[in-house]
């Protein structure tokens, strides 16, 4: 689980999944409890695309503190990811695990199931930025099916 930190207010992911981009303990709390924190998503921007009819853009990053993941998940979205510091580990199901370095992307697509997405190091922070080109006011993350 992790939180959107933006604009000043937290943002609420719909349903039963008001998990991977929602509500999260502080980093600290977390790390007070014996496991890693959880990832921290700050938004950048969101933006209405008029060239194409009825889809936004949100622009996030992700900060994975040491032995931070995420649980599975998907987005019905394009999204678009590039690593800015550390090494990530990214999955999709019927995928093969990779592990990413600064500079280096990957893709998933709206029918994608996201099911490994965790900092590769126990030591040291990860961070990534993320576009998600989803339908306007749709959710940026659904529970994965």
């Amino acid at each position: 689980m992790f939180k959107i930190i933006g604009k000043g207010l937290p943002f609420a992911a719909a349903g039963a999944l008001a998990g991977p981009l929602a509500f999260a303990a502080p980093p600290h709390a977390a790390a007070h409890a014996g496991k890693p924190a959880d990832p921290i998503v700050t938004e950048l921007m969101t933006r209405d695309l008029p060239d194409i009819a009825g889809k936004d853009v949100l622009m996030i990053t992700v900060d994975y503190p040491p032995g931070a993941a995420d649980p599975v998940h998907r987005h019905d979205a394009d999204s678009f990811i590039y690593v800015l510091q550390g090494s990530i580990v990214m999955q999709l199901r019927g995928g093969k695990e990779v592990t990413l370095n600064p500079g280096q992307t990957f893709y998933e697509g709206p029918n994608d199931v996201h099911t490994v997405g965790r900092n590769a190091s126990q030591t040291e922070p990860a961070r990534f930025l993320v576009l998600l080109i989803k339908k306007q006011g749709a959710p940026a993350v659904l529970p994965a099916l």
